[in-house]
């Protein structure tokens, strides 16, 4: 029986479809358990930020505003010194800026714990202050005009009583930021100096002083009246000992008109 022609066409056709619908099988259940591979784009790359990048190149040579800024010798700056990005150590909220008197650092503060941390030079004896104010105005190469107290101290400066050109060499440098406090004109000031060798020492009459290229920076990120807190240091006992004590001489005799007004 085995061996007859009928039997054996039987067999082959029962081979035949059952091949047939696992194949068929097999398709259908390919078909449900494929999917689309989709390879997402390359996440966009952040924007550079200026706090970052090679040492050299944030202290080169420029021309701003049509004058002609030196290098800052940068072999010769102490490293922590240098503009850069730290964790905030301040823990103030972002857009506030905190002078370290102890460390001579001045912070601000950003977003993610975080904050730009740039080297100061700040009172020298007798004209130290800590304390609060704000950032109400600022000016590109401001017009420098010592202050009243500043000139009987010193009767060199008297020629320059109704203000010192801007430029690489006046004591305000390229930017100042001017600090105000219950609306009224502290006299103190953020600034450029052209003497970078200050940085990291007590060397100013009461102001902060930066190097010409961070000042610079910082200007370029207060777009707003910003808090200013300046504290011995950044221990929960400095904080509390800054609340007022200002023995600083004013640098500058007041705002010059033609400043940005911060609102």
């Amino acid at each position: 029986m085995s061996d007859s022609p009928l039997f054996s066409e039987r067999l082959n056709r029962r081979a035949f479809i059952g091949a047939s619908a696992l194949g068929a099988a097999s398709m259908a259940l390919s078909a449900c358990t494929t999917t689309e591979v989709v390879t997402p784009p390359p996440a966009a790359a952040p924007p550079p930020d200026t706090a970052f990048g090679d040492t050299a190149s944030m202290y080169a040579a420029r021309t701003d505003e049509g004058f002609q800024l030196p290098a800052i010798p940068v072999a010769k700056l102490d490293p922590k010194f240098v503009r850069q990005i730290v964790a905030d150590p301040t823990g103030e909220k972002p857009g506030t800026i905190v002078v370290d008197v102890s460390e001579h650092f001045l912070y601000l503060v950003r977003d993610g714990g975080k904050a730009i941390r740039y080297g100061v030079s700040l009172g020298k004896a007798g004209f130290g202050w800590t304390g609060s104010a704000v950032v109400q105005a600022r000016k590109k190469w401001p017009v420098w005009t010592p202050p009243p107290e500043m000139i009987q101290r010193r009767p060199e400066l008297a020629k320059f009583k109704d203000g010192m050109p801007p430029g690489p060499q006046s004591p305000l440098g390229a930017r100042a930021l001017y600090l105000f406090r219950n609306g009224k004109d502290t006299m103190y000031r953020l600034h450029g100096t052209p003497e970078w060798e200050s940085i990291g020492k007590n060397a100013s009459s009461g102001c902060v002083r930066f190097m010409n290229q961070d000042i610079i920076d910082l200007y370029s990120r207060v777009n707003g009246p910003a808090q200013v807190f300046v504290r011995p240091n950044l221990s929960a006992a400095g904080k509390i000992m800054a609340v007022a004590s200002r023995t600083a001489e004013p640098i500058d005799a007041g705002v010059p008109r033609d400043a940005e007004f911060l609102k």
